[in-house]
């Protein structure tokens, strides 16, 4: 009777030539009314639909745009002689995330029923859904919008995690092995431990709040950053006895145009975790997404300049960054001013955490401990501050939650990956630079580029 149904509704789709495309998608909303002449009638229930389902697919495009912003930030904040190297692994990071996530990952981040009470569940490999119930609904039985966009909208955030690691441990990192370490994080354990929170497992039940992933996605990238960091070392000539040797980026201007650009798709990344085209809720968290963004370039560039005594564009760019981080847990749910200051506290987080990561020799060149880790945790624990309805405690029990499973598993990978294939490229490849070294190709081969450490 079903495959009746779907064919019905295939042929009807077929034979109106005349249809729109908005009108087709019409065919399997309740509430859409056909006229004579196949123009749809977009009102009520259905009109709210297709506005929802619209302004989702917008925010999805918007976080894809993060991941040219990532790009852009990690090979501008490192060497020339590594842009390709860093271009690359983004490239593929993006591709690892839509494809595993298509292929278990969606399913074990939304399970449905949990197969381990609230810890673990799997509903199959694959996506794919008929056009009776490609609709996901509110409590109110309004459509939200369709499978295939929650899916889409998901995947973008899944490769997010994988793209933090990739700038901690830029420079140094064998491909290959890089490549491996993403593919299954990526897979397996930020849908698992995403599960907990988003897919109604036991840390939603205990009350865990995260709206739209500094955590789940910044923490849980964070925590697999660090443990990629300790085990690879710093770079060659980065700390010399008890010196601190900056290692500059190649070009800021391609930096300042990441973070111009990470900021544009975080209206996505935090609009678009409204689940739905409410005004008031959107444009509310525009408001608090956006200050949350300008305090932290103020508290980065206030505390940088006192401690540096010139004004660093990194620090700002970064502090920029922080505050998006930090007001990504609760952008929804403290006020106004409250997002200010929670931005304003997470650009001088950055500023202190990169000095503090720095003396106690742990290199990260784009400073992505700082914002994604630190200012996650930051931001996590800030809805228990800032919002009466969360428990702080309870925001704690999850930062915890997300830290040992997150680091352990990923210190195992990268562990196992040190011990087998090799996860640092040699001196002589790290001097020479990894584009050459790994690439066989240059970023600017009509310019000479510097190959000593």
């Amino acid at each position: 009777m079903e495959r009746m149904k779907n064919k019905e509704v295939i042929m009807k789709i077929r034979n109106l030539k005349k249809v729109s495309s908005l009108a087709m998608a019409m065919i399997v909303i309740p509430g859409a009314a056909i006229a004579a002449d196949g123009v749809a009638a977009v009102t009520g229930a259905s009109a709210t639909y297709v506005a929802n389902n619209t302004w989702m697919l917008v925010a999805t495009f918007l976080v894809f745009i993060m991941h040219l912003g990532f790009a852009s930030l990690e090979a501008g904040l490192t060497r020339s002689k590594n842009t390709v190297n860093i271009l690359f692994k983004n490239t593929a990071i993006l591709a690892i995330g839509l494809l595993t996530y298509a292929a278990m990952g969606f399913n074990l981040m939304y399970p449905g029923d949990f197969l381990i009470s609230g810890f673990f569940g799997f509903s199959g490999f694959g996506i794919g859904v008929t056009p009776e119930n490609m609709m996901i609904v509110g409590d109110d039985g309004v459509g939200i919008y369709t499978y295939w966009t929650d899916f889409i909208f998901q995947a973008m955030f899944a490769a997010t995690a994988a793209t933090i690691v990739s700038g901690a441990v830029a420079e140094r990192i064998k491909l290959h092995s890089f490549l491996i370490f993403s593919t299954i994080y990526v897979a397996l354990i930020y849908p698992w431990v995403g599960s907990w929170k988003w897919g109604g497992g036991w840390l939603d039940t205990m009350g865990f709040y995260d709206f739209a992933g500094s955590t789940l996605v910044h923490s849980v990238g964070g925590w697999a950053a660090l443990a990629g960091v300790l085990l690879l070392g710093p770079r060659l000539g980065k700390y010399v006895g008890k010196n601190i040797k900056p290692i500059m980026g190649h070009s800021m201007p391609l930096a300042a145009i990441g973070v111009f650009l990470l900021w544009l798709g975080w209206f996505g990344f935090n609009g678009g975790s409204v689940l739905s085209a409410d005004p008031v809720a959107v444009s509310f968290v525009f408001v608090t997404t956006s200050l949350a963004a300008a305090a932290g370039i103020i508290g980065a560039i206030s505390l940088s300049w006192i401690l540096q005594k010139k004004p660093d564009l990194s620090m700002a760019l970064n502090g920029s960054l922080a505050g998006l981080v930090g007001i990504t847990a609760g952008a929804d749910v403290v006020s106004v001013m409250s997002a200010i200051i929670i931005g304003f506290i997470a650009g001088m987080l950055v500023v202190v955490s990169v000095v503090g990561f720095d003396r106690m020799k742990i290199d990260d060149p784009v400073g992505a401990l700082s914002v994604h880790l630190v200012c996650g945790i930051w931001g996590t624990l800030a809805v228990g501050i800032f919002s009466s309805d969360h428990s702080f405690i309870t925001q704690l029990i999850g930062v915890v939650a997300y830290a040992i499973p997150c680091f352990l598993s990923a210190f195992t990978i990268f562990y196992i990956l040190k011990v087998t294939l090799g996860i640092r490229v040699d001196e002589e490849e790290e001097i020479g630079g990894l584009d050459l070294g790994e690439h066989g190709m240059a970023a600017y081969a009509d310019f000479e580029i510097k190959s000593a450490i």
